[in-house]
């Protein structure tokens, strides 16, 4: 095994930069918990479809995840592999593009219909691709310089957001008509990712055999997982709870357009805000999980989501919704280095593609089960109740993180 020099860790940092870069840019044109909700809404799909949009994204993401660990348990030419599962979120993106700016099928009464299939076919694709980048970003970092690296990789990805949101916010005040202007915004995705997936072509792999895994071996560790994990299990519970995040997500918006009638271009101020208020807290919770653990960063996460509900029970005018979304930035922006190194933290010298999956399998019924019953009080109008379940479950998974969870960091604890 050749391990990976500081010097190539260094130039792969600067090649994800430019990756995020691009992901974020063009992302900010297909945002889950602003873009895609309000988009629904335009196109006329039911409000409990419009506002479970961010869980069942979750949900569809976790799908093909267990099966894609397993199926691909040998690969070693990792490169190869994440760009090559990259082009089906590409191929998705363009037709997304295609169908709301040139064909008709985007004006019809079944257009929301139609993007909510495309929008199936994206969370898919990043189902599939996740535990494979996953482990490719495994073989392409210094274990102990991961958290800086995904906090900067990630702050890059709200840097590009942040343009994207701009370019966004400029394209729904111009007269291009409804839902071209949209589907302008998707086909700058496709060209955005398409240009993140090329760069994978620049990183460099630590280099050995790895040795191959049967079928009977990969079920053999993944019921050791299963089982003999109690630290690991807590932090599942704990992330139960914070699946009640999932469906706010996408109600935040929903939610406030109702109360304070605002024009659809503030969808664009509201990513610029996210994504600043993402990137400086990306950057931040690695950091401070380099120094202090990343279950540290991790409540950092739960704390912000926590912040933003009470924001939304309280609000009082635009400046509170503003408030809202850099509340809700900063916890998606602690959440995902913290997430991804917890995973790398806890899975240890294992397969890192396993635990991720595990993770969203695991959690992809309690998804269901909490975009149901918020879905059910959206119908009935009770918006405000929702936010309170939603509020007392992270209160729930703030307790049971900070008190009963030991940080998983191999200088403290092995598993």
């Amino acid at each position: 095994m050749r391990n990976l020099s500081l010097k190539d860790h260094y130039q792969n940092q600067k090649f994800n930069n430019l990756h995020e870069f691009f992901w974020g840019f063009g992302s900010a044109f297909h945002t889950v918990y602003a873009v895609v909700p309000l988009f629904l809404k335009e196109l006329g799909s039911p409000d409990v479809i419009a506002t479970s949009s961010a869980g069942l994204f979750s949900i569809i993401i976790a799908m093909p995840m267990l099966f894609i660990a397993a199926l691909t348990r040998n690969i070693t030419n990792m490169k190869k592999m994440v760009i090559i599962v990259h082009c089906l979120i590409l191929l998705v993106a363009f037709l997304m593009g295609y169908v709301f700016t040139f064909s008709k099928f985007g004006v019809t009464p079944n257009a929301w219909k139609i993007y909510f299939s495309l929008f199936i076919a994206y969370a898919l694709s990043i189902g599939i691709i996740v535990p494979i980048w996953a482990d490719f970003l495994e073989k392409t970092t210094k274990r102990s310089l991961r958290g800086k690296f995904f906090g900067i990789g990630f702050a890059f990805n709200s840097l590009g957001a942040f343009g994207g949101g701009i370019v966004l916010k400029y394209l729904l005040e111009t007269e291009t008509s409804f839902p071209k202007n949209f589907g302008i915004g998707f086909i700058i995705l496709f060209i955005s990712l398409s240009l993140g997936t090329i760069v994978f072509y620049f990183y460099k792999e630590k280099n050995y055999n790895k040795p191959r895994k049967s079928f009977k071996t990969f079920k053999k560790e993944t019921k050791e997982i299963i089982i003999n994990r109690p630290n690991f299990h807590r932090y599942l519970f704990s992330r139960v709870f914070y699946c009640a995040t999932l469906p706010a997500i996408g109600l935040y918006a929903v939610y406030c357009q109702n109360k304070f009638n605002f024009d659809i271009s503030e969808v664009g101020s509201f990513t610029i805000l996210n994504v600043i208020s993402m990137g400086v807290f990306s950057y931040l919770s690695g950091y401070i999980g380099d120094k202090h653990g990343h279950k540290t960063s991790m409540l950092l996460a739960y704390l912000f989501h926590f912040t933003a509900v009470i924001l939304a029970i309280f609000s009082k005018n635009m400046f509170w919704v503003y408030c809202i979304f850099i509340s809700l930035g900063a916890g998606q922006g602690a959440f995902m280095p913290s997430a991804m190194n917890l995973i790398y933290d806890f899975a240890d010298t294992s397969d890192k593609k396993t635990y991720m999956a595990l993770i969203d399998s695991f959690l992809a019924p309690f998804s269901i089960l909490f975009i149901t019953g918020i879905g059910f009080l959206v119908n009935d109008n009770k918006f405000v109740l929702s936010f309170y379940i939603v509020g007392f479950c992270l209160f729930i998974s703030i307790i049971i993180l900070h008190f009963f969870v030991k940080d998983p960091k191999p200088n403290k604890l092995s598993h």
